[in-house]
């Protein structure tokens, strides 16, 4: 690996991310309200939430784009508003669009970031051979961006923001538009980034690659923090598990619910799916009633527990299921505009 950049190996102690008491307003409009969170060294926190919620504002202000109305925060231990320029050492960014430069090729949009970050010229050529190979790029180094696939393109955009071995990563949609096969080979480089040691915050709307992903989750929803934890604490707070049971040929589901009668109090009959589904109490129960089935002479084609999805916390939670899509765009361009009159001043 690498040795990464200086700013990497300072503050070792502290968290890697943390948050407090974040506010961003445009106007009358409150985009993020007071949102607080603390990511530990080596972990990652998925940042959830509907369109418009305030993820990509709040990543905004945490890689220092915006600045925060009130409240702060730290990266790496350094402080976003009193050192910016830390901050950015410590970090990278691949946000919602990619920025790579589609008239370069690979190799040379990653060297032209090294340079920018000053590194020496050797250890800047060694770095981009090491992350082309990394994210299955070698192939592909001499040819121009412009003609790579959407999700060549998303790899080269990740690896461009690990040119200086940053501690912390931040990812916005990391991986919106990639087919299933780019999406779970660019998941398995982030869980090699987190062996190495690598913090990550990501903001998503795919509710699997939370569950995939994250140590911890938070839900934001009209700017605010309304639900946080693991995502199997998340997953318990919409309900208990589902026993699921799937029988083998259709004459027999009535059967098989005759089988439950006496067992469980309340349970849901689908005969076009063959499915019966109940609540269950755990393992235990799961045991006593495959037990009956199989002394039934009842074949089935599944028997289990079946935890709420993410998706059912989502819902439950803001009211509405994830809409991949682009996220606070509105907040953006406002921010953007923001940004553009501060310049001006």
């Amino acid at each position: 690996m690498t040795t990464p950049h200086p700013a990497a190996r300072a503050n070792t102690s502290a968290p890697a991310i943390e948050a407090e008491k974040l506010v961003k307003k445009f106007g009358d409009f409150t985009a993020v309200d007071g949102i607080s969170f603390t990511v530990p060294t080596g972990s990652v926190l998925g940042l959830l939430g509907p369109n418009g919620s305030g993820k990509t504002t709040t990543i905004r202000m945490m890689t220092t784009l915006s600045p925060p109305t009130s409240g702060t925060a730290r990266v790496a231990g350094y402080d976003i508003q009193r050192q910016p320029a830390e901050v950015r050492k410590a970090m990278g960014l691949t946000a919602q669009a990619a920025t790579v430069d589609e008239l370069l090729t690979g190799r040379e949009n990653l060297r032209l970031i090294g340079d920018l970050y000053g590194l020496p010229k050797k250890q800047v050529k060694a770095r981009a051979d090491e992350l082309l190979e990394k994210f299955s790029l070698t192939d592909a180094a001499a040819k121009v961006a412009k003609s790579y696939s959407g999700g060549m393109r998303r790899r080269l955009d990740l690896a461009a923001s690990l040119v200086a071995a940053p501690p912390v990563l931040f990812l916005d949609e990391p991986t919106t538009g990639l087919d299933p096969r780019s999406r779970n080979e660019l998941w398995d480089v982030l869980r090699d980034l987190v062996r190495e040691g690598t913090t990550l915050l990501l903001t998503t709307q795919y509710l699997d690659e939370a569950d995939q992903l994250a140590d911890n989750v938070i839900v934001i929803d009209h700017g605010k923090v309304i639900a946080e934890g693991t995502p199997l604490q998340l997953k318990d707070r919409s309900g208990a598990a589902s026993l699921v049971i799937t029988v083998s040929r259709p004459d027999d589901v009535d059967a098989a619910a005759q089988v439950l009668e006496g067992r469980i109090e309340e349970f849901h009959v689908d005969h076009d799916s063959r499915r019966i589904t109940a609540p269950s109490e755990g393992v235990s129960a799961l045991a006593g009633i495959a037990a009956a089935f199989t002394e039934a002479g009842i074949e089935l084609d599944d028997i289990g527990l079946q935890r709420p999805s993410l998706d059912d916390v989502f819902l439950s939670l803001t009211g509405r299921r994830a809409e991949p899509g682009p996220d606070d765009q509105d907040q953006s361009d406002a921010d953007a505009a923001t940004s553009t009159e501060e310049a001006r001043a």
